[in-house]
């Protein structure tokens, strides 16, 4: 079966077509099903993590390089990736990301070594980093501007959803068949959604998309990712002050200078620099990273304050974090139909102030707060979420040239994972440091017997992820009383890290006033058939 290729004027979407191939919605429809993938994954692997340990008897930094393999290749790729798609096209990108996906998948949940699964994690990495901007790059090209914030609002729909059904589906296939089904899952996934995309998705390529590699730009910009990334995951280990932080952080910072001073003088660079003359892109740019910095950030202190604080199960922490994915499932849609009607201004500027909110509320939670008032900052949390994710992936992608619709898509992923791993990074810093000023005071205050240096260290380690270091055979009444300065420091920390992440959502309300829809031709532009 030979594939149709579009090729388009100017930046506006491919004319619209009859029949089922190349179809507006059906297209969504087949993206949506590999971006489902993708982002279930993303969630479903964390609750197999331990039962990856116990089977392959990894030891800690095994696992954690089970999610940080992953995370790094998925990072380094995503731009380099979208450029990959504006060359050969969109649909070659997405439908190979697609089955590379499904077979790393499938090696996962056949490998007998935790090394195995390390190097078919990186794989998924990299065969992700294909999916995810060829996915909003086939929506840019397919649907005309009147419609794309509606598809987009789809999109970030099956995101929601997806990310909700992560830790209960992976939660339930880890404790009834085994943790490798929760990577078999994505092969008859992906299998469906290989079909639906060789059947449906019509390639669209604009007339002047590029033609060469910017080989030295990539290797930069690799560089440049993979060096900021590993300092903000390795910061909580190595200590922010240490060396080996500062020198990856420094390589960082380097390796971009040259890149921006490299894509000034080359032909064809990586990402046209000139990009970034549009403010609206370019605020959308820093909102996503300021966006996923309050709430990877924040989120990731709330699945333990639910495991470890109140005592939930990975599937029942999942349950309770539903209204949250559920606003966003619900409000995605919605945002997207109301930022066609007015623009995306005034609902990323009210869905930052309601994350804000939503933060500061959640500074106030204790260890006895009820469901009901959780579940309330959790619903407002995710109804602020909705508008933005949507209406800073449209800024984004909606503003640039359709010949660099790849490019944008990356870099709106890359700005979520920069701004989820600098949340996580900096808001562990915060909690680090409110932990290690309030637990001796909370301890001595208890009247609980003095603790080594040693021992100290090893309790408020402990504590900032909830765990109380109640001592073997210790008492009821010690018991009791350990657990209670544990959890009552654990949320006095996450109060802290929650206020910062409040201001920073507050920051992100100031530059989405400087955003504005997409400004992509309207549909019916010019297109030549091959």
């Amino acid at each position: 079966m030979t594939s149709q290729i579009t090729l388009v004027k100017g930046s506006g979407p491919a004319p619209a077509r009859s029949g089922l191939r190349g179809h507006p919605w059906l297209t969504l429809f087949a993206v949506a099903i590999g971006v489902m993938m993708v982002t279930l994954d993303g969630t479903i692997v964390a609750v197999a993590n331990p039962a990856i340990q116990k089977d392959l008897r990894a030891s800690l930094a095994d696992v954690q390089w089970i999610t940080n393999g992953y995370l790094l290749a998925l990072a380094v790729s995503l731009i380099t990736a979208g450029k990959l798609g504006d060359r050969f096209g969109h649909r070659q990108t997405f439908l190979i990301g697609i089955a590379g996906f499904g077979l790393s998948s499938a090696a996962i949940g056949l490998s007998t070594g935790v090394e195995l699964v390390i190097g078919f994690r990186v794989a998924q990495g990299l065969f992700g980093a294909l999916l995810m901007p060829a996915a909003l790059g086939l929506l840019r090209a397919t649907f005309p501007a009147g419609k794309l914030n509606m598809a987009i609002g789809i999109w970030g729909m099956v995101i929601g959803a997806s990310t909700a059904a992560g830790p209960i589906v992976g939660g339930l296939l880890v404790e009834h068949v085994s943790w490798q089904s929760v990577f078999f899952i994505n092969v008859p996934v992906g299998v469906i959604a290989l079909l639906f995309g060789l059947f449906i998705l019509v390639d669209h390529r604009a007339e002047n998309a590029p033609r060469s590699f910017d080989v030295v730009g990539i290797l930069l910009l690799s560089a440049a990712m993979f060096s900021l990334i590993w300092a903000l995951i390795k910061a909580a280990e190595w200590g922010w002050g240490d060396g080996k932080t500062l020198a990856f952080l420094a390589v960082s910072v380097l390796c971009f200078a040259l890149f921006t001073v490299w894509e000034s003088t080359v032909a064809e660079p990586l990402i046209p620099l000139g990009m970034f003359r549009s403010l609206p892109l370019s605020a959308g740019t820093v909102l996503m990273v300021l966006m996923a910095f309050a709430f990877m950030g924040g989120l990731f202190f709330v699945t333990f304050y639910l495991q470890n604080v109140h005592g939930m199960s990975p599937v029942d922490s999942g349950l309770h974090l539903l209204p949250l994915t559920g606003m966003m499932i619900i409000g995605s849609p919605l945002a997207g139909a109301a930022i066609t009607k007015i623009g995306p201004r005034v609902p990323l500027v009210a869905g930052m102030v309601a994350t804000a909110v939503a933060c500061f509320g959640m500074a106030h939670l204790t260890p006895d707060t009820g469901t009901l008032t959780m579940s309330l900052w959790f619903a407002l949390l995710g109804l602020g979420l909705a508008p933005v994710m949507v209406g800073a992936t449209e800024v984004i992608v909606g503003n640039a040239p359709l010949e660099l619709s790849g490019v944008a898509g990356g870099l709106q992923q890359a700005a979520m994972q920069v701004g989820g791993s600098l949340g996580t990074a900096v808001l562990g810093a915060v909690m680090a440091a409110a932990v290690g000023n309030s637990f001796g005071d909370n301890w001595r205050a208890a009247r609980l017997p003095e603790l080594t240096p040693e021992q100290t260290d090893l309790a408020e380690k402990g504590i900032q992820v909830g765990i109380a270091p109640v001592p073997p055979g210790a008492p009821e009444p010690v018991v009791q009383a350990v657990t209670k300065v544990a959890h009552d420091t654990f949320v006095s920390g996450m109060g802290t890290a929650f206020t910062v992440a409040g201001v920073v959502a507050v920051l992100a309300a100031v530059v989405a006033c400087f955003t504005k829809g997409g400004e992509n031709a309207p549909a019916g532009a010019g297109a030549a058939h091959v």
